[in-house]
């Protein structure tokens, strides 16, 4: 499998696809989510970038326990609506943190179980 890419146009079937120690290998944060809002998965990356331990976040609720700050129109509100979504959007993380600007990317299909926030923080862009 090639190596996982933040711009990906297959980005939710291939992250579907990818075993854990794949999705570890990404140079940006990957947050999976259930239909519920749990996490079911936290990458290597974006816990080493938050803070947060996977066995911290995964089985909790990731908008009301683990970033409420994403709790708002701009992010969970949008895997609340049932429609297909990828849309990546410019965010600035504020929860236990100094200020951060982040790129996001919001991935949800109806034919897919799993949602995807995918976290792109600066130091990750890596010169092509």
């Amino acid at each position: 499998m090639h190596p996982l890419r933040f711009e990906d146009a297959s980005a939710h079937t291939r992250l579907n696809a990818a075993s854990a120690e794949i999705k570890d290998t990404a140079g940006f944060g990957i947050i999976q989510l259930s239909a519920d809002g749990s996490v079911t998965y936290y990458s290597r990356h974006e816990s080493q970038q938050s803070g947060l331990s996977a066995d911290r976040v995964v089985g909790r609720n990731f908008f009301t326990e683990v970033a409420p700050c994403m709790n708002n129109f701009m992010v969970a509100h949008k895997f609340s609506v049932p429609a297909e979504l990828d849309e990546t959007l410019d965010y600035v993380f504020t929860l236990r943190m100094r200020p951060t600007k982040v790129k996001l990317r919001l991935l949800m299909s109806a034919q897919l179980p799993e949602r995807y926030i995918l976290v792109q923080r600066s130091q990750d862009v890596r010169p092509s």
